[in-house]
């Protein structure tokens, strides 16, 4: 999908969208890390992913919705496996072994990706220096943000294991910003929330024989995994995969890509500040200078947009208007309540 052939949307409805995707995905490193003290990682996938999924399938046959579309089942499968079960997965897997700050620094690695990976846009991306500068500010800027705890690993010897973990993690955000690329350049038929909800389910069925094969069931306690950790696990259920995931989809088909992977970029930002708030964490003087330098990078990233009159908004609403989509018109009442993929009740 070319940037100027994005949907249209309410500003409004895309600053909510973003806001979801900046601050739940900044807390969701908190919460895999308190889930996965007590359920094995494949196996907390498996059930995150497959009970997200089977919500919203259920959601989407309760509005009457079509739930099989052929050509968007297989555009499902390949999203849900490159972002979920790779870009994800690996996430899961390397904070068992990884410091938080290692694992966020190479995640944020995905916005750079992003630029390189989406070809058609490259004609409008090279071409403006602000998007280029707050790409390269910004992962300067997270550097900044974890350099002091960084420093101290890597003045440890580094084990085997982390090496794996670390090159898995640059895996991992080359996969995600794959998939979120061929969600945008492919979309599908149907609702974007019957596609979300077969990403997950798709993604949670390869969990699941991953967690048998590994025999993470033989090693689970169900009786002994605290209040805690479920609690966590329904967090990301319902807020990390319902919520945010789906505006996540959402914001590709509406927003140039390179806009969306800001959020790699403050999600750390957000973590860094749940911790100071409610772990009570100190926080030094070359952090609070990371924070400025991101904040300011994602500015930067943004500038090109307001300069061109909100990337050409009034000609996608024309575009809407002359040529009438294949499917039946809905009503901006009922595009408002579909517009982020999610349950009409939690809008």
């Amino acid at each position: 999908m070319n940037q100027n052939n994005l949907k249209a949307a309410s500003p409004f409805l895309v600053a909510v969208a973003f806001a979801i995707v900046y601050v739940v995905w900044g807390s969701t490193y908190f919460f895999i890390q308190m889930a996965i003290q007590a359920i094995p990682p494949l196996l907390m996938g498996a059930i995150r992913f497959l009970t997200a999924g089977a919500l919203l399938l259920g959601w989407s046959l309760i509005k009457g919705e079509r739930i099989f579309i052929k050509s968007s089942l297989v555009t499902s499968a390949v999203v849900g496996f490159l972002l979920l079960v790779v870009g994800n997965g690996v996430v899961i897997w390397a904070e068992q072994t990884l410091p938080s700050a290692l694992v966020a620094i190479l995640v944020s690695s995905a916005p750079i990706w992003f630029v390189l990976l989406d070809r058609p846009n490259w004609n409008t991306t090279f071409r403006s220096k602000s998007t280029l500068a707050g790409l390269a500010v910004g992962f300067i800027g997270v550097l900044l943000l974890f350099g002091e705890q960084l420093s101290g690993m890597l003045a440890e010897n580094a084990d085997r294991s982390k090496i794996i973990g670390m090159l898995l993690l640059v895996v991992g955000a080359i996969s995600w910003s794959s998939g979120s690329l061929y969600s945008k350049h492919n979309p599908s038929e149907g609702s974007s929330t019957v596609n979300v909800a077969w990403q997950m389910v798709i993604a949670g069925l390869v969990f699941l024989p991953a967690s048998l094969l590994t025999h993470e069931f033989e090693q689970v306690r169900w009786s002994q995994i605290s209040t805690q950790s479920w609690l966590a696990l329904v967090y990301l259920i319902l807020f990390g995969s319902i919520i945010a995931y789906s505006a996540y989809v959402w914001l590709l088909q509406v927003r140039p890509a390179t806009q969306v992977s800001t959020y790699a970029y403050v999600n750390p930002v957000i973590a860094v500040i749940l911790g100071i708030v409610f772990a009570h964490e100190s926080i030094s003087l070359l952090q609070i200078i990371g924070l400025v330098v991101i904040l300011g990078s994602v500015l930067l990233i943004n500038l090109s947009k307001y300069r061109t009159g909100h990337s050409n908004a009034p000609l996608d609403h024309q575009r809407l208007a002359d040529k009438p989509s294949k499917h039946a018109s809905i009503s901006s009442s009922a595009l408002e309540n579909r517009v982020l993929g999610l349950p009409t009740v939690l809008i």
